[in-house]
């Protein structure tokens, strides 16, 4: 269920970016009463997101009805019509690039996720997306990661303890680490650590942490600490994962793996709004 307060804020804050004046070119040839159609079209395959927030914008925007033909997670492909704007066609125009910005990376997000949880398929260990998001979009782009079939990870610093090599260096260890942060939080809170080393790992057992995060290893390597470890806690592996490697990282049995790729540096699904029609008579 998506939350509207905060999908609201993000889209007023890019229609206040977009169109902090007006649009001066839309008004400058559409009269105020003018009305039109448009299509919403697919220009390459892949997963569809965002279609309720490609909506909302024009909810806010007023005087325009979206009629989606696809469902949200539908898969799609180059050439679909996906739905159909009908209304003011200074809304449709004004709100236009905002809309398509949204639902093209949110659907660039949810299929590239879709591609790394398909390569994991038939194996035990779930896809986490990170915090490596676009600031102020973080939610939106969360959203999209479980659309595309894959897992959130902490959604901000409060989420959970994760306690980082810069924090284990300023406690002066990994046992020290664990030992403050146990001392000055709930029980009810997991700990997780960032290890890259065997012993790191079996300090990290050794000193009770709840989720061990194996940083940059091989898959090898991986496969090594899993046996170690030996279910004692659960296993997330992170850092430099591929669509091409993420299959032996999973076979090698770690229950999450994270990847910052699936939101920091994904490309944006190709959208277009097009063949705008007027439906009205009036010239300006």
């Amino acid at each position: 269920m998506i939350n509207y307060l905060i999908v609201d804020e993000i889209i007023n804050r890019a229609l206040i970016e977009d169109i902090p004046y007006g649009d001066i070119t839309t008004n400058s040839i559409v009269s105020e009463n003018s009305l039109a159609t448009a299509k919403l079209i697919c220009k390459e395959d892949g997963i569809i997101c965002g279609l309720p927030i490609f909506n909302r914008v024009f909810e806010l925007l007023g005087e325009v009805e979206f009629t989606p033909l696809v469902k949200e997670g539908e898969k799609v492909s180059k050439g679909m019509l996906l739905g159909t704007l009908n209304g003011s066609t200074l809304k449709i125009l004004s709100g236009e690039r905002v809309a398509l910005n949204i639902l093209q990376r949110l659907s660039g997000i949810a299929t590239i996720t879709n591609k790394y949880v398909k390569e994991v398929s038939g194996l035990n260990t779930k896809v986490l997306d990170t915090r490596k998001t676009t600031p102020g979009l973080r939610y939106i782009e969360k959203y999209a990661v479980k659309i595309g079939g894959g897992e959130n990870h902490r959604f901000s610093l409060s989420d959970g303890i994760l306690l980082k090599d810069n924090h284990i260096a300023y406690a002066g260890g990994i046992k020290e680490a664990i030992n403050s942060a146990r001392n000055s939080t709930s029980f009810v809170r997991k700990i997780e650590v960032e290890v890259e080393t065997k012993e790191q790992v079996i300090e990290a057992i050794e000193a009770g942490a709840d989720i061990i995060m194996l940083d940059n290893m091989t898959p090898e390597m991986v496969g090594d600490m899993v046996k170690l470890i030996n279910k004692q806690t659960t296993i997330e592996c992170s850092g430099n994962i591929t669509l091409e490697t993420i299959r032996a990282y999973a076979e090698a049995g770690v229950d999450y793996i994270s990847s910052g790729a699936l939101t920091h540096s994904v490309k944006a699904l190709d959208i277009s709004l097009k063949e705008l029609t007027r439906i009205d008579s009036d010239n300006k």
